[in-house]
């Protein structure tokens, strides 16, 4: 497998270990997670668990798109070391994303997000500019 494909499921990862932590384990005077009721609108009435929860649906919104992108380079016969390389980018800035969603700069997490988006449009017409490109 490349190292594109391995970064499909390092972005799955992230999106799930976005929240995980903050279902698991219990602040002092917040509520437990009831997975009876994983929707209940006020656990996450704690601002951390509120932002973690906003990362992780963030995070399943934008995995189809790069998902799509990488495969439809690779079928295409994009440069795979450019996928790669953009692949593993785009997994790093996701994960500062989520630390700047978690630790509330929201001007930086929107500059990072930007920066995921174009490297996703990147990836997407690397098959247009493949006879462009070296290698």
């Amino acid at each position: 497998m490349a190292i594109a494909e391995w970064c499909i499921f390092g972005a799955v990862l992230l999106y799930l270990l976005t929240i995980a932590p903050v279902k698991a384990f219990s602040f002092r005077g917040f509520r437990r997670f009831d997975n009876s009721r994983p929707r209940d609108p006020a656990f996450y009435d704690d601002p951390l668990r509120a932002r973690a929860l906003g990362a992780h649906i963030n995070g399943i919104e934008t995995f189809p798109f790069f998902a799509a992108a990488v495969l439809l380079a690779e079928f295409r016969a994009a440069p795979q070391n450019l996928v790669d390389e953009l692949a593993a980018l785009f997994l790093i800035v996701r994960i500062a994303y989520v630390f700047t969603y978690l630790g509330n700069r929201p001007t930086l997490r929107s500059i990072l997000w930007n920066i995921g988006f174009a490297i996703n449009v990147a990836i997407f017409f690397l098959p247009a500019l493949r006879f462009y490109l070296p290698g």
